[in-house]
């Protein structure tokens, strides 16, 4: 019986079927925020350090040479995935603009909700609305607009409230100075209220 081999920079399969060196080394580049080193890669991948780095090395050029979105740049003692230079004006245009989506009713009904009776809860914010707004109130936070605010003493619940940002986006000094909602409702707002409960 013949020994197993371990390919190197072609990012063929390793021994016991796994994944090559190249593919190994992609998985975990793809999940970094910071340049992680060769002696680090080498240790959790068991391989030696210069095959690790010629690996790379060799990653690299490949995706220069195939004129990729991506490069894989050596910076600060480690190797981390960056934007192509010439591509990085796009992925601006793009990260900003989705900044400046607009809301849509659904966030802007929950968002009204959240502001005028916060700290609230989700289920709160879905009694008030009449329907589910998990995933509305997943994307409020994740825009920074709503924050987390504790807990419920009573039912343990996670409370909401308005964020600091979106002070900041509506031009307010604090809460306070939210419209009264007053001229908004009918007249017989109080009935209203007791057939929702």
């Amino acid at each position: 019986m013949g020994e197993v081999t371990v390919t190197g920079e072609d990012g063929g399969e390793g021994s016991g079927g796994g994944p090559g060196l190249s593919a190994a080394l992609e998985a975990i580049l793809m999940v970094v925020d910071v340049p992680v080193s060769e002696v680090t890669l080498a240790q959790v991948l068991e391989r030696p350090t210069h095959e690790v780095a010629a690996a790379l090395r060799a990653l690299a050029a490949e995706y220069t040479g195939a004129g990729r979105g991506f490069d894989l740049r050596e910076v600060a003692g480690g190797w981390r995935y960056y934007t192509r230079a010439d591509c990085a004006p796009l992925v601006e245009r793009f990260v900003r603009d989705g900044q400046q989506a607009r809301l849509t009713q659904a966030a802007l009904e929950t968002l009204a909700v959240v502001a005028y009776r916060q700290p609230v809860s989700r289920a709160r914010v879905a009694a008030v609305r009449g329907v589910n707004s998990d995933g509305v109130m997943r994307t409020l936070v994740a825009r920074g607009l709503v924050e987390e605010a504790g807990t419920d003493p009573e039912s343990q619940a996670v409370l909401y409230r308005t964020s600091s940002y979106f002070l900041e986006r509506l031009g307010l000094k604090d809460i306070s100075e939210l419209p009264e909602l007053a001229p908004f409702l009918p007249d017989d707002v109080e009935n209203l209220e007791e057939t929702t409960k």
